[in-house]
């Protein structure tokens, strides 16, 4: 009888771990979406003068990374939906916007895909498409950008944006 309750208890503890939704940690990356924004009215305008959605990745390191290959999607079904062109890198400690216009034609760093006002996930890959970093961000907030605090590292809240720039407010 003893048995047969130990046995029923650790399968149920299979289960609900089995079941259980993985928090992706990121904290060994070395570059990682820093912020993010799905609503731009009038923070930052890209090349055109056109204010689009933008994602922020940071390189937490001292080195130049080059990140030519490198892949940002919003669909988990989709992984390979936008790659970095050739050439792309990031400086140590840097900062690099891609804009999610949905506009490749324009020149520099668009996506293919928009991001969504009503929440979503965002997934930065690596050539051989496994995951280097991802954020699920709820419905933004008018003006708002979702922002690690402090770069790199640190959870992520709604804040006055900080374009290509220190997401620690106090610095």
């Amino acid at each position: 009888m003893v048995k047969n309750r130990i046995f029923i208890a650790l399968y149920i503890l299979i289960i609900f771990q089995v079941s259980c939704k993985k928090v992706y940690d990121s904290s060994d990356a070395d570059i990682v979406i820093n912020e993010l924004m799905a609503i731009n009215n009038s923070i930052a305008a890209d090349q055109n003068g056109e204010y689009d959605d933008w994602i922020e990745l940071f390189n937490k390191t001292s080195a130049t990374i080059d990140i030519s290959g490198y892949y940002l999607t919003d669909s988990k079904n989709n992984l390979s939906k936008w790659q970095m062109p050739v050439g792309t890198s990031i400086v140590g400690n840097g900062y690099l916007i891609v804009w999610a216009d949905k506009d490749t034609t324009q020149t520099g760093l668009h996506t293919n895909f928009k991001l969504s006002s009503l929440g979503e996930r965002v997934i930065f890959l690596n050539p051989h498409l496994a995951i280097v970093d991802q954020v699920e961000y709820p419905a933004q907030t008018l003006q708002l950008s979702y922002s690690r605090v402090p770069d790199g590292t640190g959870p992520f809240v709604w804040q006055i944006p900080t374009f290509s720039s220190s997401n620690d407010q106090n610095k």
